[in-house]
C-alpha cells in the first residue's frame, strides 16, 4: 500500500521564495504542496480550508508574523505541525517560535534534503532543529534562559520517570530520532515510541523540542 504524501502549506511573504520553495518541494518524494500563503493571517485562513499536515513557515512577515501565526494555530488546536524556515537564527526568533509551538526550525541555507527530512520527521511526530539552532537553545537552557521554553516543569524527583525513560530522554536531548534511539538502546522502535509517549504524559511536555528543554532544565542532560 502506497503511503500518502505529506501535504504542505508554504508561507512566505516574498513571492520569489514562496514560488521557489513550492516548486522545489513539489519535486521531492513524499511531499505534496497544497497551497502557498503570503503572511501569517493568510496562513491561518488556508490551514482552515486546506487542512495541511505541515506548515513551512517564514517568521518575519507583514500583517502577522510567523511566531504569532504559529501561536494561533496551536491555540486553535489545528493538527498541522509547523516547521520554521527563516533567515533568522537569533534567540528572540528561535525561542519565540518554539514557545509558540513550532516543531521544527531550519534556516534558509538548508538543503532540499534537509527540508524534506524535517517536513517528514515533523509530520511523523518528531521535532527537527537545525544543529546551530539546537546548540543555541541548549546553551541558553544551561545558563537558565529562556525561562519560558517548554513551560513550567515539575521538580525532577517528582516526575516519576523510570530509568529507561530517563535513558530515552537523554537520547532525545542528543537530537536522536526514534530509530537511532532504538539502535542505541537495543530495543524496538515501537518500544521507543511508547517511552516517548510516557515521557510526554509524565512531564507535561507537548513535543520533542519541549522534552529537550526539560532534559536540560532538570539536569538529565548537559551541554558538552
Amino acid at each position: 500500500m502506497t503511503q500518502e504524501p505529506v501535504r504542505v502549506l508554504v508561507v512566505d511573504d516574498q513571492k520569489v521564495i514562496r514560488e521557489g520553495l513550492s516548486m522545489m518541494l513539489g519535486l521531492l518524494d513524499g511531499i505534496e504542496v497544497v497551497g502557498a500563503a503570503v503572511d501569517g493571517a493568510d496562513a491561518l485562513r488556508q490551514v482552515s480550508r486546506l487542512d495541511p499536515d505541515v506548515v513551512l513557515m517564514d517568521l518575519s512577515m507583514p500583517t502577522m508574523d510567523g511566531v504569532e501565526a504559529t501561536r494561533q494555530l496551536a491555540a486553535q488546536g489545528t493538527r498541522a505541525r509547523v516547521v520554521v524556515l527563516t533567515t533568522y537564527a537569533d534567540d528572540q526568533w528561535v525561542f519565540g517560535a518554539l514557545q509558540a509551538g513550532a516543531r521544527g526550525y531550519l534556516t534558509k541555507d538548508a538543503s532540499a534534503e534537509q527540508i524534506r527530512h524535517a517536513v517528514l520527521a515533523v509530520a511523523a511526530g518528531d521535532a527537527q532543529l537545525d544543529p546551530s539552532v539546537q546548540r543555541r537553545l541548549l546553551e541558553a537552557l544551561a545558563s537558565g534562559q529562556p525561562s519560558g521554553v517548554g513551560g513550567p516543569q515539575p521538580d525532577p524527583v517528582d516526575d516519576g520517570l523510570t530509568s529507561r525513560e530517563v535513558d530515552v530522554l537523554t537520547q532525545i536531548a542528543r537530537g536522536l530520532s526514534n530509530t537511532e534511539i532504538a539502535g542505541e538502546l537495543f530495543v524496538s522502535e515501537a518500544t521507543v515510541k511508547t517511552h516517548v509517549n510516557h515521557l510526554l504524559a509524565k512531564t507535561g511536555c507537548r513535543d520533542r523540542a519541549a522534552l529537550v528543554a526539560y532534559a536540560y532544565r532538570t539536569g538529565r542532560a548537559t551541554v558538552p
